[in-house]
């Protein structure tokens, strides 16, 4: 039995099931769009780059989205397209928390990466290979990171830390 508050999975319009309404899609797209526009320009995506991260819309049809996003104006977007732009989302974040700066943070996404993840590769290209399973890889890899399970020591890390002692030690 459903709780309190919870909606039917299916859409009213006896369209496919999905977790999101059409009303919820809609309420999300222009503002999901526009945040994915802003951190693609921060990390200095190209036409190509955004597009694969998005499900390879044709061009008209994500320069449609755009305008009508910037222009606040109504827009639908796939629940596909919405899941890879929370992806996105969810990568910047982890960056803007693993490094001190976004310099580096970039440097990172850009620079070739010998993790067993990467295979040489750098992280972009995890990123922007088109499928969503590269973008969820990327926001899992950090979010695991983050936690602080998964990642090799970054190179002279240890040098910037200073070494913990019993000042550190907080009892509540």
């Amino acid at each position: 039995m459903p709780s309190a508050g919870h909606r039917p999975i299916a859409e009213a319009d006896g369209g496919p099931a999905s977790p999101f309404s059409a009303a919820d899609r809609r309420r999300l797209s222009g503002p999901g769009l526009r945040a994915f526009a802003a951190i693609a320009d921060q990390w200095g995506l190209g036409e190509t780059e955004r597009m694969r991260m998005l499900g390879l819309p044709g061009r008209s049809t994500y320069f449609g989205w755009l305008a009508k996003a910037r222009a606040g104006m109504a827009l639908t977007l796939p629940l596909d397209t919405l899941l890879r732009i929370s992806a996105v989302l969810g990568i910047h974040k982890a960056m803007r928390i693993l490094f001190t700066d976004d310099r580096t943070a970039l440097d990172w996404l850009r620079r070739p990466n010998d993790g067993p993840l990467f295979g040489g590769q750098p992280p972009l290209a995890l990123a922007a290979n088109g499928t969503q399973d590269g973008l969820l890889l990327l926001r899992r890899h950090l979010d695991a990171w983050r936690g602080g399970l998964f990642a090799a020591p970054l190179p002279a890390l240890d040098d910037m830390a200073a070494p913990i002692g019993d000042g550190d030690i907080v009892w509540a």
